[in-house]
């Protein structure tokens, strides 16, 4: 049985936009997922520490057979074959891969929180979401075009084509 999800990417080290594109890459040639769409890519500014470089961040919704802790798995292999160092909470990072959705599934463990905590908040993560599906009922009944018009968002840049990592910072 196929289920229908929505991963965030977002990288602010070593060449970040590269890094976004990369891991879109190995997603498409990852066993048991699909990639269906693939959102714009935005420049944000770190919610974390300050002093960071700008983020790149998108969305993409897969279908997979993948559990959603087999994904999660899956993720963490291609962060951690991207260099990706657990160190910091909200620190700079290589790679960032989460799952915001997984079906119509409320999952929450030590491991894994589906809906992404915090989503519902970021613009980072609402905006893509937006760009491939507008539409989008969370789990709770919540709407995306409610959040994206009720909420105090911050900033995003889309990037446009050939605006890429020489310009974060």
């Amino acid at each position: 049985m196929t289920e229908v999800a929505y991963i965030s990417i977002g990288s602010n080290l070593s060449n970040p936009y590269q890094q976004v594109i990369s891991a879109v890459d190995q997603l498409k040639k990852t066993e048991n997922i699909n990639v269906i769409a693939i959102s714009g890519w935005y420049f944000s500014e770190a919610i974390g520490p300050k002093n960071q470089p700008k983020y790149v961040n998108g969305v993409i919704k897969i279908s997979t057979r993948l559990l959603p802790n087999q994904l999660l798995k899956e993720l963490h292999g291609i962060e951690d074959a991207h260099g990706r160092i657990r160190n910091e909470r909200w620190g700079p990072r290589i790679l960032d891969l989460d799952i915001l959705l997984y079906g119509s599934k409320v999952i929450n463990t030590k491991k894994l929180t589906i809906p992404h905590l915090g989503m519902k908040i970021r613009n980072f993560v609402l905006t893509p979401l937006a760009d491939i599906e507008p539409d989008l009922v969370l789990p709770d009944g919540s709407t995306l075009s409610s959040l994206l018009e009720n909420s105090q968002l911050e900033e995003i840049v889309p990037i446009l084509s050939g605006d890429t990592s020489e310009k974060i910072g």
